[in-house]
């Protein structure tokens, strides 16, 4: 395409799964069952985290945090490709496209500074406990959780700004189930060097940064539990993060083989299935992992679901409450006329 043309692009066009065509309605069918429970998952967690006030630690500040943006990465893509594969249309506009980009890759960078946060949460109640209250207080969450919102959409934004300014793009044609930014620079028609640099300055200062940072932060953790004397110390002092620990593994497993592995023929087809994973698989499985054996947010979920349950029939009672006053005052105030016109 002549760059003269390069203006006329008003959408893009998404592969998707080409391959699984013939059965895409059992595709559709298994990836909206797990979309559907990783929503409910997620919005459970920030529910009973907002609603259940022993639960208004730094450490579920920080999981209901991390919940928010697993939700709104997984909504920005999941919807759109179920909608593409139902009605087989696989255009996509392009500023949906651009903002697509822009939430997928900027609520990544907030789950990695999430679980950097979480990691030094941890770290600071095995490691120091007697310092822990004072450290993470309420002031120093909020602010640690909104670095990671801020740093999070600034760092993507630039980024972009380049992309979406400075490249000319000769084709519309992405072989991918979203506006990755790595298909979406193989249309330019001009060298993305500055881009790239850009892209190791985030992998190195977000992905490395973080992921280094919460791994000394787990080292200094392991030291102080093998050093506990008792068994029953040591396991209630591994449980407290051993959900956490679950999650970093995988999160940043899936994000460095995506880009520090060496490249292949193949690259597409992996680079679909790791977004599958980090975008479908991992946002559903994330809430049980972290609740499953968290005992503390049990009792507070029934506490919240028993509330929540509550609320028509109390609802309901207030309603009848009023309904008898009033009837009741409707009887005197009659009564009293009556009374009156019999006097007179």
């Amino acid at each position: 395409m002549e760059e003269g043309n390069v203006t006329s692009i008003t959408e893009f066009i998404l592969l998707g799964f080409p391959e699984l065509h013939d059965m895409r309605m059992a595709f559709v069918g298994i990836v909206l069952l797990m979309y559907l429970l990783s929503i409910s998952g997620n919005c459970l967690i920030i529910t009973v985290v907002f609603i259940e006030p022993k639960l208004h630690t730094p450490m579920y500040f920080f999981l209901s945090n991390f919940s928010l943006a697993e939700l709104c990465s997984s909504t920005t893509v999941i919807p759109k490709m179920l909608t593409n594969m139902v009605l087989d249309q696989n255009t996509i506009c392009y500023m949906c496209c651009m903002t697509q980009t822009f939430m997928v890759f900027s609520m990544g960078a907030i789950q990695f500074i999430n679980l950097t946060v979480m990691s030094f949460d941890r770290y600071t109640a095995i490691c120091q406990p007697f310092k822990y209250n004072i450290k993470m207080t309420n002031t120093l969450s909020f602010h640690l959780s909104l670095m990671a919102w801020v740093v999070g959409f600034t760092v993507i934004f630039f980024q972009l700004i380049v992309v979406w300014t400075s490249y000319p793009f000769c084709g519309n044609v992405i072989d991918h189930f979203f506006c990755d930014i790595g298909p979406v620079l193989k249309l330019a028609c001009a060298d993305t060097t500055v881009w790239e640099l850009a892209s190791l300055f985030y992998s190195v200062v977000i992905m490395c940064g973080s992921f280094f940072f919460s791994v000394g932060s787990y080292a200094c953790i392991l030291k102080t539990i093998v050093q506990i004397p008792s068994v029953t110390g040591r396991s209630k002092a591994f449980s407290t993060c051993s959900s956490h620990l679950t999650i970093v593994g995988i999160f940043y497993g899936a994000a460095f083989f995506m880009y520090l592995r060496p490249s292949t023929q193949g690259d597409t087809r992996i680079n679909k299935v790791i977004f599958m994973v980090i975008c479908v698989v991992l946002p559903t499985l994330s809430p049980f992992i972290f609740t499953i054996r968290n005992n503390d947010f049990k009792t507070a979920a029934k506490k919240a679901m028993g509330r929540i349950c509550q609320l028509p029939s109390s609802v309901v009672m207030r309603l009848l409450k009023q309904c008898s006053l009033q009837s009741t005052f409707s009887k005197f105030f009659n009564e009293h006329n009556q009374k009156t016109l019999e006097c007179h």
